[in-house]
């Protein structure tokens, strides 16, 4: 991807079929969907992609086993059916993980077992495995530091797991390579309409401060929890149709979980589950369902979900997490499509996703999960189709590889997550490819300089939180290596030692929201 050159398209194009605004989960999906259906797609993305929630997810590419005991079937049907599509597009960055609940009375485990059977069932042909009752030796096998008092057993399942801001960038890699035109850091300040029809709309490159207005066929709104500022600038006195839930996370050290598999804890004290996930050689604790009224770029955890956290985490874990063990904490929103009840808790509020097309012909996707993008995208271009009055056009993301796809992956290597780009990243320099900046985290030369010349990485942060996930893994640690990565990307973009110290001061306000 080639900011430049995609900037160089606007000026091209006069008409464009589509244009979406948002560049996270939904709006990557759709601009590949409907790139690879042949139509002449922009995507705007205000911030860089994935910024928002799409980055700050559980990294679990699952059914949702919550969402069954709610009795919301066709949802994890449908979610367990695009899980096994993910992995099998996206195996560089999708892989299995084994998850185990630990019991600690009789009939905690046929309980449960009975209800995972069911989940597997839903899985079908693209199930990762059957679940199974553990005893209690086989539960410390797989957890070897649980809580081993009044441990009785436990049940062992499988999802999957992936790296969310990874697979998005894959998302917009696939979708350049189908023809869609991808710019970040580009807003949208207002919608064009002729005749109450919406037909383009206003942009501002904020690198540049440049204007611009654009032609568009159908505009599409995938801004997440921001959806309804865009539908206002529709129409003006819209409902609000999104309800913001805040999801906090803490990233602990792997010796508070040993072995390979994660726990899940069917029940926290505010009846919602809690899982503890290895995760790129660290441990994601997580996660929380608190309504909040503003929805911010930079979301903040509160004090009493950090403490919600640790709590339930620690009543499973002999080595107990404290506040000094958290090395990141990242707070994701869900854009959860508003219900009509009031009464309703968040944690309650299906995930499904709608799409609703205003009298002018905004469509806005609004809801839905990491897991089902493919599908939401299949959804919204179908949408798009009609409003644009296209002919109509099969979708085929089902078989369509993610960018860098490769079956003979091996997650031990830090370089796995670029799949079949690995080798031409290490050949970028073979020297430095396997030295990493930090002691701590994997980080090497080599990736920033991929990063800036073919995944569009314009800041520091874009680096450290998305391109790498340096800033999730250990916000500390990420501190101290920042003025090293910030003079190499001033070495490529040929940028002077002002630049290198607005982005360490702009980098270093950042950072605090993920350290405690």
């Amino acid at each position: 991807m080639n900011r430049t050159k995609n900037l160089a398209q606007l000026e091209e194009t006069s008409v464009w079929d589509v244009v979406i605004i948002g560049g996270g989960a939904s709006g990557l999906g759709i601009a590949l969907d409907a790139a690879n259906r042949g139509f002449k797609t922009l995507l705007l993305e205000k911030n860089d992609f994935a910024k928002g929630t799409s980055s700050r997810s559980t990294k679990l590419v699952h059914g949702g086993v919550r969402y069954l005991q709610n009795g919301d079937i066709s949802l994890v049907i449908e979610a367990l059916r695009e899980r096994g599509i993910m992995r099998k597009n996206a195996p560089h960055l999708v892989r299995d993980l084994s998850f185990v609940i630990p019991s600690y009375d009789w009939w905690s485990s046929p309980f449960y077992g009975i209800g995972l059977k069911i989940y597997d069932m839903m899985a079908g042909k693209l199930g990762l495995g059957p679940s199974t009752i553990l005893n209690r030796e086989e539960t410390l096998e797989y957890l070897p530091n649980v809580n081993q008092e009044g441990l009785r057993g436990g049940v062992i399942y499988h999802d999957g797991q992936f790296d969310d801001a990874r697979m998005a960038i894959s998302l917009a890699l696939t979708a350049d390579q189908e023809g869609a035109t991808l710019l970040n850091y580009t807003e949208v300040i207002n919608l064009e309409k002729e005749n109450n029809i919406l037909t383009g709309l206003q942009i501002k490159d904020s690198i540049s401060g440049s204007k611009k207005t654009i032609k568009a066929k159908v505009i599409l709104n995938a801004t997440g929890v921001f959806s309804d500022t865009i539908i206002r600038m529709d129409q003006p006195k819209a409902k609000n149709m999104i309800r913001p839930s805040q999801g906090v996370h803490l990233v602990i050290d792997k010796s508070f979980l040993k072995g390979e598999n994660a726990i899940m804890v069917p029940h926290t004290t505010d009846g919602r589950v809690l899982f503890a996930v290895p995760w790129n050689g660290q441990v994601v604790l997580g996660t929380t369902d608190t309504p909040i009224d503003n929805a911010l770029e930079e979301p903040i955890a509160f004090e009493e979900e950090i403490d919600f956290i640790l709590e339930n985490a620690s009543a499973y874990m002999t080595k107990k997490p404290l506040r000094k063990d958290v090395k990141s904490v990242f707070v994701g929103l869900r854009p959860l499509a508003a219900s009509n009840s009031k009464k309703e808790s968040t944690k309650e509020v299906s995930r499904h996703h709608k799409i609703i097309v205003s009298t002018s012909g905004l469509i806005s996707v609004l809801g839905g999960k990491w897991t089902t993008y493919r599908k939401i995208a299949e959804d919204a271009v179908n949408t798009i189709q009609m409003v644009g009055g296209f002919s109509d056009r099969k979708c085929s993301t089902e078989t369509l590889p993610i960018f860098g796809n490769d079956y003979k992956i091996n997650f031990s290597d830090p370089y796995h997550f670029y799949g079949t780009e690995a080798v031409k990243i290490k050949a970028l320099d073979p020297k430095t490819a396997s030295s990493s900046l930090s002691k701590k985290i994997f980080i090497s030369k080599n990736q920033i300089i991929w990063a800036i010349q073919e995944e569009m990485a314009l800041t520091l942060e874009d680096i450290l939180a998305r391109r790498t996930r340096c800033l999730f893994l250990d916000a500390f640690e990420t501190e101290k290596i920042a003025p090293k990565v910030a003079s190499i990307m001033a070495e490529v973009l040929k940028k002077d030692s002002q630049w290198i110290k607005n982005e360490i001061d702009t980098f270093n306000l950042l950072i605090k929201n993920y350290q405690l």
